[in-house]
This record gives C-alpha cells, structure tokens and sequence, in this order.
C-alpha cells in the first residue's frame, strides 16, 4: 500500500508574508506538517510542493522530499489545489514511475494535528470501498439554517430551507449542527484527483473537537497555533469540548 502526503507549500502568501517560514513553536511552519507526515505509520513518502528554493531547503533539512519545482503558474494566490495535486502526481508517474493507492492533503497552514489522526483517517477512507476520500470538519460557528442569501433586490434568501418553512426562525438547539472543512487533513484517492476532483462524489466525514482544527491565515492566527501546539507537546491535544456535544453559536 503506498501512501503518498503532500504538503502544499508556495513561497507567496496574502494574508501572512512568507507564511510557511514564519517561526511558529520554535520550527518553520511548514516543518509541522512535515514531521506529522513522516511519524505517521502509513505514510511512505512525504513530498513538499513548493515553487520557493528557500523553502524546498527547509523542507529537505526537515526530511521530505522536493524532487520537482511547481511553476510558477500554479503557485498564484488564487491557484486552487486540484492543479498542483495533478501536478505532483503526474510529474511522480512520468519521472519514477510511481503512482499510491492514497493521496493525503497536508496543509502547512494547520500545524497542529494530534498524533495516530493521519492514519485513522487513512484506515479510515481504505475501509470504505464507496468512499472517494475522507475530510476532517469541525462544528461550524454558526447554524447553516440562520444562514442567509442577500438576492439582488436587497432582500434575505435563506441558504437552508425555504420562507414558508421558516426554519430561520427556530431555537438553534433544535437544528442539526453544520460542520465546516477545517482542512486539518483530506485523504483523496488518486484516481478521483486524475479525474478532475479534490474530493469526489463521496466524502467520508471525520469531525473533530470544537476548537482543535488551527487554520493560520492571519497574523492573529499565529498565537492560536502556538497555544494548540504547546496542547500537544505537554499531551493535551484535544480541546475541552468533544465534536458530538459541540454546540454551535448563533442564534
């Protein structure tokens, strides 16, 4: 069985300059994902996809490999991840013949994972032979029903449900919890990414703790993740509140 993580790094970032270099807990912050990867007993090769020659040497003296340059026309602020992923697998296939059974999403953005989660969610996926790929999600801060659609008019639209329902105007502790993609880890089979998806049809869901998903995007992100970080090296790593009592805000 080959297990392939990728770890999606470019040197540009909107949000945070030099985001994956930035010293987050004492490392780069693209080391995290790096180590997370190579200490997972099922993944085989962990392989960082960067445009950015300083961050392929992190990344190598972190121990993955960057066998390939991405061009620079898949490294843009808004390049999505189906191409890059399509990238790494066909350079692998054309350059060393090498194609896994799995495919596993580490964004360096989320550094904090507790160990043994990459390999449930591997064993996970693999037992599941309907299932295109596997996502973590954490409780969503807001109930999907008290969402709304602001139509051209300038009137709500109600993104779950219809008017005459009225399921806007319920408790919120009566409506089911919405989870959002936190982006901690996606397990895709490779052949669901050849085909032209990130995902596929079949999305196994693996929620998390309420608080344990860290997503760096902004500077105030940063102290975030080093708090989930220091969780995780004293061996607290899972926040208070467990996923199935989570109790989403909003009202």
């Amino acid at each position: 069985m080959r297990v392939l993580a990728v770890v999606p790094a470019r040197g540009g970032s909107r949000g945070i300059p030099r985001k994956n270099l930035v010293v987050v807990g004492g490392q780069p912050l693209v080391t995290w994902s790096i180590r997370t990867g190579l200490e997972a007993a099922s993944v085989d090769r962990v392989v960082v996809s960067t445009d950015d020659p300083e961050i392929a040497d992190v990344s190598r003296a972190a121990g993955a490999e960057v066998p390939f340059r991405r061009p620079a026309e898949l490294a843009g602020d808004e390049t999505a991840d189906l191409p890059v992923f399509q990238h790494a697998l066909a350079w692998l296939a054309d350059h060393e013949s090498y194609r896994p059974d799995v495919v596993v999403h580490l964004r360096p953005t989320s550094p904090a994972r507790r160990p043994g989660l990459i390999d449930q969610g591997v064993a996970r996926l693999l037992a599941d032979a309907d299932a295109t790929s596997l996502r973590t999600v954490s409780p969503a801060p807001v109930v999907a029903h008290k969402l709304w659609w602001v139509t051209e008019s300038g009137h709500l639209a109600p993104v779950v449900g219809t008017m005459a329902e009225e399921l806007f105007n319920q408790p919120r502790q009566t409506l089911p919890t919405a989870w959002a993609h936190d982006g901690v880890l996606d397990v895709i089979r490779p052949e669901v990414i050849e085909a032209g998806s990130m995902s596929g049809p079949s999305i196994l869901a693996m929620p998390l703790p309420l608080g344990e998903g860290v997503d760096v995007d902004r500077p105030e992100d940063l102290s975030s993740a080093e708090a989930a970080l220091a969780r995780l090296a004293t061996g607290d790593g899972s926040p208070t509140n467990a996923a199935g009592d989570a109790k989403p805000s909003g009202s």
